[in-house]
């Protein structure tokens, strides 16, 4: 356990850090879902530092610590996490779920975080989505749902997103405090990109339900919009 409190890793550091030989999170025993999914959200970013530490209203503090002291900590100062730190984690998800493979079996990654964040953490929703003018949904994540598409060879997470978005009319309704994007799914069989490049900076003009945009004509504010 790791109890003082570190940073996310940025720049150097993070190269320093985390590359490497035994560096991330150890996997075993199919918790790849699960590593991928912690490592991405608290290596090197801060954005969801409060799961780490606020006292949510149906907050397990003591899911709470293990995230905070036995993973994140150690992750962000060692850049390397244990398997048996991740499986004290998954033993008390189980416990805590209404699911009992969370220790020996694979999960769908919105699985997970869906379980951490509404049911164990008690956080809101941190996205708002609209479809085709429809009544607004609440969700943590976001997964990308497009059929195979022959132009897109090695597309980036931006072209992803929009196509997305385009392809199932929808729309955000406020702008995120976080935006977590799950790439589309493959299994072992098939995989629909062989490489996906991370956009470092993500444009959501155009994903924004209502907001006043730039005419591609004349410049002046938009009153249409063609798909």
């Amino acid at each position: 356990e790791v109890p003082e409190s570190f940073p996310p890793l940025r720049n150097e550091a993070a190269v320093r850090v985390l590359q490497g030989r035994m560096k991330g999170i150890q996997g075993h025993c199919n918790s790849c879902y699960m590593d991928t999914a912690l490592f991405s959200l608290f290596s090197c970013t801060s954005v969801l530092d409060s799961m780490l530490f606020m006292p949510f209203p149906l907050c397990d503090r003591n899911v709470q610590g293990i995230l905070r002291d036995e993973i994140v900590n150690p992750l962000r100062r060692n850049g390397f996490v244990r398997a048996s730190s991740m499986m004290h984690l998954r033993e008390q998800l189980t416990d805590k779920g209404q699911c009992s493979s969370f220790t020996n079996a694979e999960k769908d990654p919105e699985e997970f975080l869906n379980l951490i964040m509404q049911q164990i953490l008690g956080i809101e929703p941190l996205l708002k989505l609209q479809s085709g003018g429809q009544k607004e949904q609440e969700c943590y994540c976001y997964q990308i749902f497009m059929d195979k598409q022959e132009d897109l060879v090695v597309p980036d997470v931006q072209q992803l997103v929009e196509r997305s978005f385009l392809s199932s009319d929808l729309k955000l309704v406020e702008i995120p405090s976080c935006f977590i994007i799950q790439m589309p799914r493959f299994g072992k069989e098939y995989k629909m990109f062989s490489k996906i490049i991370p956009s470092l900076e993500l444009d959501i003009t155009d994903l924004l339900l209502d907001s006043p945009r730039e005419c591609c004509l004349c410049g002046g504010v938009a009153t249409l919009e063609c798909s």
